[in-house]
């Protein structure tokens, strides 16, 4: 049986990393890239843990194994990885609802992964409506970005009710800077 919770033991985290391991676009194949979608970010397990010590990471396991996850980063940690400060960037001289959007109440969805023999279960809506029942109290919204390469978790981020804000350009890719908005009513989840 699956279980949605919080990450609570360094268990958990080693879990997270094993899995984003399998995941990484430089260990994928193309196909499987186009089929199945990536990673892109590798997190170390000192950030990880501190990232979950601020906003707990949301993980799915079957019994102790983790089989999804969905990571938490709150805006204090933009520089513990490098390759989102573009993103951050972003997020700062971005306006939204006439409003500038890093003054906002938001926090990151870090990364976002399903093990492959449990994708087209319902565990990446599972993993999002767990997120917005602990956090949507404390948090307006919920931002991320996705690879314009990765079209699958583009759609289904789209589907759990996920706005693109800004399609942008930098050294590494090409991004659509998303938004779940958990005050406007239109949404859907």
């Amino acid at each position: 049986m699956i279980r949605i919770c919080k990450a609570h033991t360094k268990a958990h985290l080693e879990g997270i990393l094993d899995l984003q391991s399998k995941n990484l676009r430089e260990v994928l194949s193309d196909e499987v890239q186009k089929e199945q979608g990536f990673l892109t970010v590798r997190h170390d397990c000192k950030v990880l843990e501190e990232m979950n010590n601020r906003l707990n990471h949301i993980i799915a396991l079957d019994g102790e194994e983790v089989v999804g996850y969905a990571l938490s980063m709150t805006p204090d940690l933009k520089d513990r990885i490098p390759v989102l400060e573009e993103m951050f960037e972003r997020i700062n001289n971005l306006e939204y609802k006439g409003s500038n959007l890093g003054k906002s109440n938001y926090y990151i969805m870090g990364q976002i992964c399903i093990a492959e023999k449990y994708r087209g279960t319902g565990l990446f809506y599972a993993l999002y409506n767990e997120h917005r029942k602990y956090y949507s109290p404390y948090f307006d919204h919920f931002i991320t970005e996705v690879s314009a390469s990765n079209q699958r978790s583009l759609r289904a981020h789209e589907k759990t009710g996920f706005k693109t804000i800004l399609n942008y350009y930098d050294q590494t890719d090409s991004w659509y800077l998303i938004l779940w908005d958990w005050n406007d009513q239109n949404e859907t989840s």
